[in-house]
């Protein structure tokens, strides 16, 4: 039996994983999931009931999207996304994951959070934006002049923030950020992990992916 990876096509952690695997070179069986309807497997291998969950062939089961991405990047890492400074990378993917996606779920759904208006949601998310517009004015990349495992895993989140308002964000004051974004986005990686799928739990059917 193949690795097992659960996952569901925009959730951007399990998109994070999946652009490492895929890069990595490495093949798991894909099942797509409804997060409304999660099947009991994967509930079984881990209680979080969030995607992305890996099942391996030795039983060991890694549900955190970064412990995925660097299982992946242990087995292949062609380019060195984890070349440079780990510690900086992990520091700035933190404050992606526990301050910016915070501020992000509420900028995206603002009216389930009606304490403020939307437009404040918006600027405590651009605070982590005007970061890396900084960094990115001063390389092409977050790190450096080639991709990194912070760009990789960071760029799905601002994917998602672009989208709730794409006028307001091809306006801004962030170019080197659009550029950066439009790069990763028009990627054939990119593209690549982002084709579409049946629900496993309505066919039970397993995809081998990449």
């Amino acid at each position: 039996m193949k690795h097992c990876l659960y996952s569901f096509r925009r959730c951007p952690y399990a998109m994070r994983a999946r652009l490492a695997i895929a890069y990595s070179g490495q093949s798991v069986q894909l099942r797509e999931i409804i997060l409304k309807e999660k099947p009991a497997e994967m509930l079984a291998l881990s209680s979080k009931g969030t995607v992305p969950v890996l099942a391996l062939q030795s039983d060991e089961v890694l549900d955190e999207s970064l412990d995925i991405m660097g299982w992946a990047l242990s087995l292949n890492d062609p380019d060195q996304w984890l070349s440079g400074n780990i510690h900086a990378m992990l520091a700035l993917i933190d404050e992606n994951d526990f301050e910016f996606k915070g501020w992000l779920d509420r900028y995206k759904y603002a009216d389930r959070f009606p304490e403020y208006e939307e437009s404040y949601y918006r600027e405590q998310c651009e605070d982590f934006l005007i970061q890396l517009e900084q960094r990115l004015a001063n390389s092409d990349y977050l790190f450096s002049e080639k991709l990194s495992l912070a760009d990789i895993a960071i760029f799905p989140f601002i994917r998602q923030f672009a989208a709730v308002d794409q006028t307001w964000f091809q306006q801004a004051p962030y170019p080197h950020l659009q550029k950066w974004l439009d790069s990763l986005i028009n990627a054939s990686l990119f593209k690549s992990i982002m084709q579409k799928y049946p629900t496993w739990l309505t066919s039970q059917t397993e995809h081998t992916f990449p």
